[in-house]
């Protein structure tokens, strides 16, 4: 396997061209001197706010120490990113769009299609999904901008969900620029469409974008405001299940937020408020795309002490939680959204390998493969960790080097 695909590697070639010795970037970025050389080495992978943090010193973008966007053997296969060049120019034309041959189709037929876009990224199948991406925006888009009335407003609350997608599918390859402009595309729709929460939506997926940067207090300001907006928003002061989803889903980015911040009492306040709030709905939820409700602050409460670096209390709570269900540790229940369930076999497979459970990441890994492929395959914490699996295998293991040679390593 390349060295090239190796994020310590990445880390101690751009620390060398900014002319730092591996004591200063210790210092700046809070970690011992220890650590970073197990990063350098490829020993151990850094958790995403440790990459932020690097990121910052290093006056890189993350994707700059993750590698991506990953042009390899997987993009090969997949040709996921093809698709990357034309929702560039949709972007950019966004409110004066190239002429079309033929007339949109009625809105509804567009709005079920979305709705199926969205539910493909909800699942982490880009693969599928992004062919759909161009024509369905350019058909939304010539709605909006020319009908009136609600049948305006509707077409640009799915076009605010077309960029959302548009964002999902740019941020998990790995082109962080796109991702930045398809989310400032969603706050135009969103403004549009009149639709308060649709707004929420877009500033907490601005909010988010802030996090993966590691801009830490500007994403506090934006989510904690948001938090007293839905408030205000709700008639008569009262939550219904909607708001609350949604709500439930801010305190939980807070959590995360505040874990990678080094804030670890405040997550734990923020997921304790999201805990009682998803009590109240008792069902898993996606109001507006989000996912909330008892499975999703459980994945994020486990994630909130991986990002904290409390690797050991994390998978302590998965056998706690089993140990409730008669089982050895806990699983995501079926029907939660495949890409967030993948999402959460990935950090517990990174847990598992810095408590040195080899065997435990690589099942961890693989399950993340079953559950979403596309999602698993261009995750960088899959890739890290798989890589790190195939350096420290003395026995060759063919499905430890299979399962890095299938994410186009």
């Amino acid at each position: 396997m390349s060295t090239k695909h190796h994020v310590g590697a990445r880390i101690r070639e751009v620390r060398k061209i900014r002319q730092m010795s591996v004591r200063q970037l210790a210092g700046k970025i809070n970690v011992s001197v220890s650590l970073l050389e197990k990063y350098e080495s490829g020993d151990r992978n850094p958790a995403p706010g440790v990459i932020a943090r690097l990121a910052q010193a290093l006056h890189v973008g993350p994707e700059r120490i993750t590698g991506q966007p990953y042009m390899n053997g997987a993009e090969t296969e997949d040709q996921a990113q093809a698709v990357i060049p034309e929702l560039r120019r949709i972007l950019l034309t966004y409110d004066n769009p190239d002429d079309t041959l033929i007339a949109p189709r009625p809105l509804p037929a567009l709005a079920a299609k979305m709705d199926l876009v969205a539910r493909m990224r909800q699942n982490g199948q880009y693969v599928s999904m992004g062919p759909l991406l161009p024509g369905l925006l350019t058909e939304l888009t010539h709605t909006a901008l020319h009908t009136r009335g609600h049948e305006q407003q509707q077409a640009f609350w799915w076009l605010a969900r077309g960029y959302r997608a548009t964002n999902s599918l740019a941020h998990k390859l790995g082109y962080h620029d796109l991702s930045f402009t398809a989310i400032e595309r969603v706050r135009w729709a969103a403004d549009n469409s009149a639709d308060p929460l649709m707004q929420v939506t877009a500033a907490y997926l601005k909010a988010g974008a802030m996090i993966r940067m590691g801009t830490y207090a500007s994403a506090r300001r934006v989510l904690e405001s948001l938090l007293d907006e839905i408030e205000n928003l709700a008639p008569e002061r009262s939550l219904p299940d909607t708001y609350m989803a949604v709500q439930g889903a801010v305190l939980l980015k807070l959590a995360i937020l505040e874990a990678r911040d080094g804030n670890r009492e405040r997550a734990d306040e923020r997921i304790t408020e999201a805990r009682l709030q998803a009590r109240l709905l008792r069902a898993d939820t996606d109001h507006y795309e989000m996912s909330f409700g008892p499975t999703n602050v459980r994945i994020h409460e486990v994630a909130a002490l991986i990002d904290a670096g409390d690797t050991q209390q994390a998978l302590a709570r998965l056998r706690e939680w089993g140990a409730e269900e008669d089982r050895d540790e806990w699983e995501v229940p079926d029907g939660i959204a495949a890409e967030r369930a993948s999402h959460h076999h990935i950090d517990v497979a990174a847990a598992r390998l810095v408590e040195g459970d080899r065997a435990g990441a690589h099942r961890e890994l693989l399950t993340a493969r079953r559950i979403s492929p596309a999602h698993a395959r261009y995750h960088p914490t899959l890739r890290s960790t798989a890589a790190t699996l195939v350096r420290l295998d003395r026995g060759q293991d063919d499905s430890i080097a299979g399962l890095a040679r299938w994410a186009g390593m």
